[in-house]
């Protein structure tokens, strides 16, 4: 088989940062564009626990499908499976630089949420125990402060 194109990024270079994964075209003609939000440097650090993965999902899914400008335009927000980072699909043909500035208010309010996680209930979740929420507020912070508030042109697009 092909390899996908994800898997041909030299992640061993990759650091954290906001990365245009692909654009797909539907059936409809709509742009969605995939970003890899990178939250640490991959097999260079300790990856994310998946606890703090699974809170940080809830709270960011919450916090950008109810955004004054940018929820019409939400598709989806989730966690990689290597525990490195998370994907959030967008209907348009959209650059990394362009969400900069969501990505930090979306960083910010995990960063300081306090409180019930939005949908941690048993009706509401398949795991919901499974959430580590000092976890996400703690790799908010780091992402927000090291990476989105000194962002480089080299953190928006992946190493060649």
């Amino acid at each position: 088989m092909k390899k996908i194109a994800s898997f041909t990024i030299d992640h061993t270079r990759l650091e954290p940062g906001i990365y245009v994964s692909r654009r797909d075209v539907t059936p409809s003609g709509d742009v969605v564009t995939t970003f890899d939000v990178r939250l640490t440097r991959p097999n260079r650090e300790a990856a994310l626990d998946p606890r703090a993965l699974h809170a940080m999902e809830h709270l960011a899914a919450t916090f950008l499908r109810n955004h004054p400008v940018w929820s019409p335009k939400v598709v989806y927000w989730g966690p990689m499976g290597c525990a490195t980072g998370n994907y959030l699909l967008m209907q348009g043909e959209l650059e990394s630089a362009d969400i900069v500035d969501l990505m930090k208010e979306t960083m910010a309010f995990i960063a300081g949420f306090e409180g019930d996680i939005p949908g941690a209930s048993p009706r509401d979740c398949g795991n919901y125990t499974f959430m580590d929420p000092e976890g996400a507020r703690r790799a908010a912070a780091r992402f927000l402060h090291e990476t989105l508030e000194n962002i480089t042109p080299a953190s928006l697009h992946y190493p060649e």
